[in-house]
């Protein structure tokens, strides 16, 4: 089965995206998820000028020697953008393989492992009563896994509070702007939130919490000792994890359990995170580390240091990457938690799929493939907006981690 032709779609139903479609010579086609969050351009040229014209003739079926071509070949290995592009291909060869077996991708992986995905929505609010009744909608909706954010006293802005809570979209001006941050203020009202959350729901709610890489070593493990009576699902992201031994001393003075991974790129990014057992879930992205080949790798390695999945979901990653991720998610036996913040309505209608959301749960579909495809007419009515993450700055003007 040979690849004929191969193209990249890019368009902003809400938000941009980029996609990959590659075909075959037997009438069979794969669809790929390439979206880089504000630098989805830059993964475009990474495929029209230097993978694409490489694929055109190969076998669809050697997907472990089409990656090891675009990982090993190029010399230039692993980065958020060469990854994401590798991801794409990967994702849209898995989904022809399967479709060529007439089976759904977590057949074709090994089987299912379980019914039914645990996922995850997000709650926030301006503050803590804001946030609170987020938390009660989303249950409402049947979720029994909420991340609860609210907006800090004294800054004008917070990470994870958006004036939508259903559809969060942080990518919002054509060029960066600009938040404020303070860590002390922070660090202080955090835990009255989670305080107050528990008094409102009880203990059964599982609850999880994202820092977004803002906090020191010792600053995020005053925070884990100090949620540690709340009981957090998660604690993510808590430190910039490009120094990974920062987490052996949060872990030397809490027990609330730690999650991160959605900046890496690759196995090697997270290799002494998993193997000092220093994080409890890995966050890793099929889009952003090469795809289900490499992911597969990564949580096989993971599974020997009692580390569970717990990959990033947020509208940023396509339905096509949520309709491969389910699939991976059935099958892969230390399966932890799935991120699952919903795309708009314009957005799924762009990319048909059959997964499906009940009770706290998502399913993946029994269609041949992941499940996802695209409507590409419908897609071109929504060209390309630039759009950027924002930047953050201390009190004091300081650029910082955003």
């Amino acid at each position: 089965m040979k690849i004929t032709a191969a193209r990249v779609i890019v368009c902003s139903p809400g938000r941009n995206f980029v996609t990959l479609k590659i075909e075959t010579d037997q009438g069979l086609y794969g669809i790929g998820d390439a979206t880089l969050n504000g630098r989805e351009l830059a993964v475009v040229s990474m495929l029209n000028e230097h993978m694409l014209p490489c694929l055109i003739g190969r076998d669809a079926g050697q997907i472990e020697d089409i990656w090891q071509y675009f990982y090993r070949g190029v010399y230039w290995r692993r980065g958020p953008v060469n990854m994401t592009a590798l991801a794409a291909v990967d994702m849209a060869l898995w989904d022809i393989k399967a479709k060529a077996a007439a089976m759904p991708l977590y057949q074709l992986l090994g089987g299912r492992s379980r019914d039914k995905v645990l996922v995850y929505g997000h709650a926030n609010g301006n503050d803590i009563e804001q946030t609170i009744e987020a938390v009660a909608k989303y249950r409402e909706l049947g979720y029994q896994a909420i991340r609860a954010q609210s907006g800090v006293p004294g800054l004008a802005s917070t990470y994870g509070v958006s004036k939508d809570t259903l559809f969060y979209e942080p990518a919002d001006a054509d060029l960066p702007t600009e938040n404020l941050w303070s860590t002390s203020k922070y660090l202080n009202h955090t835990p009255k939130l989670f305080a107050e959350l528990r008094r409102q729901f009880g203990d059964e709610l599982h609850l999880l919490h994202d820092v977004h890489h803002r906090l020191t070593p010792i600053e995020a493990a005053r925070l884990g000792k100090e949620l540690e009576p709340y009981k957090l699902f998660w604690l993510e992201d808590a430190v910039p994890a490009e120094l990974q031994q920062g987490f052996r001393l949060i872990r030397q003075h809490t027990t609330t359990p730690l999650a991160v991974g959605e900046v890496f790129s690759s196995i090697h990014d997270c290799q002494q995170l998993i193997s000092e057992q220093l994080i409890d879930y890995i966050r890793t992205t099929l889009v952003h580390a090469g795809g289900i080949t490499h992911l597969r790798r990564i949580a096989a390695l993971a599974e020997l240091y009692h580390v569970k999945t717990g990959f990033h979901g947020a509208t940023d990653l396509s339905p096509v990457t949520m309709g491969a991720a389910l699939h991976f998610d059935s099958w892969v036996p230390n399966f932890g938690i799935q991120e699952y913040m919903r795309h708009t309505d314009e957005t799924d209608a762009v990319f048909p799929h059959d997964y499906y959301f009940e009770q706290g749960f998502l399913h993946c579909g029994e269609s041949p493939g992941h499940g996802v495809d695209i409507d590409e007419k419908l897609a071109a009515k929504y060209p390309y907006k630039r759009a950027y993450l924002p930047v953050n700055r201390l009190e004091d003007g300081t650029l910082f981690n955003w």
